[in-house]
């Protein structure tokens, strides 16, 4: 897979297996994809999207990631800069997101 185009960048946290995250720990695909919901008012969004997440290296509180949803026209309204997402692999919570950047 190639770069994704890159609608916004965020600060992801991937939780550790301990934490109920992946047991494999952190992916190593040069492209993630999964699906996401935004968290709004401390509440989950009703949708889940399919987010792409390109590791674009290591910060402090976790890694910096290019963000990019396949129907991109359905996340757009919710990507402001402190927006939440959590990951997801079926129903479990694999990572925390901050939007840091948005286009």
């Amino acid at each position: 897979m190639r770069d994704v185009r890159c609608l916004a960048r965020a600060l992801v946290r991937w939780k550790s297996a301990e934490e109920g995250g992946r047991v494999s720990g952190p992916p190593t695909a040069p492209v993630y994809a999964a699906t996401a919901v935004f968290v709004e008012g401390g509440q989950r969004t009703a949708d889940h999207l399919s987010i792409l997440l390109q590791d674009l290296g290591g910060l402090e509180d976790g890694r910096l990631c290019a963000v990019d949803f396949l129907v991109r026209e359905l996340a757009a309204p919710h990507l402001v800069v402190g927006g939440e997402l959590l990951v997801m692999e079926g129903p479990k919570v694999v990572a925390t997101a901050r939007v840091i950047e948005a286009r």
